[in-house]
C-alpha cells in the first residue's frame, strides 16, 4: 500500500514539473518570437494582450500622421496613449518625446511606451520628468505569462 501511494506522489511530482517546463520553454519561445515581428504586427500583439488584460477601447491607430502613438485605450477610467517599439537595441529617449506628445496630442491621461526591449539610462530619466510609464521586455513578458494562465 505504502509503495502505490509513493509511487502515485512520484508520478504526481513528475507531471507538476513537466507541466512547469512545458509552460516555461512555450513562454521563452514566444517571447522571443516577438523579436521576430514586424512593427505593425508588434503594435497589433500589444493590443491584443492589452484587451486580455481588461483594457477597453484599444485601438492601434493609422501609421502615418499618429504623432507618435500606436495605441490608444482605457482601463478603470484612465485613458493611455502607447507607443509601440519592437527594436534590436535599447530604446532611447526618442520614444519618451514621443509618448509625451503624443499623450497630449490625443488628450489621454496617461503616456507610455511598451518595447520588447529594455530602456537606455537618458530614457529612463527622460520618462521619470515628462511621467511616461516605461512598459520594458520584462513587463511584456509578465504581461504574456499571465495571459497564458488564463488560457
Amino acid at each position: 500500500m505504502i509503495t502505490i501511494l509513493a509511487a502515485i506522489v512520484a508520478i504526481l511530482i513528475v507531471a507538476v514539473f513537466a507541466v512547469m517546463i512545458v509552460k516555461h520553454f512555450t513562454g521563452r519561445y514566444r517571447a522571443s518570437s516577438i523579436d521576430e515581428m514586424e512593427g505593425h504586427d508588434f503594435e497589433y500583439f500589444c493590443a491584443d494582450l492589452l484587451r486580455r488584460r481588461g483594457f477597453i477601447d484599444v485601438e492601434v491607430t493609422k501609421g502615418s500622421g499618429d504623432y507618435g502613438i500606436d495605441i490608444l485605450a482605457e482601463k478603470e477610467g484612465v485613458t493611455y496613449a502607447i507607443q509601440c517599439k519592437c527594436y534590436s537595441t535599447p530604446v532611447g529617449v526618442k520614444a519618451v518625446q514621443e509618448a509625451y506628445a503624443g499623450r497630449d496630442y490625443y488628450d489621454k491621461m496617461v503616456g507610455a511606451v511598451l518595447t520588447n526591449q529594455y530602456f537606455t539610462t537618458p530614457a529612463v530619466e527622460a520618462a521619470k520628468k515628462l511621467k511616461i510609464l516605461l512598459w520594458d521586455r520584462g513587463y511584456l513578458e509578465r504581461m504574456m505569462e499571465e495571459q497564458e494562465d488564463y488560457e
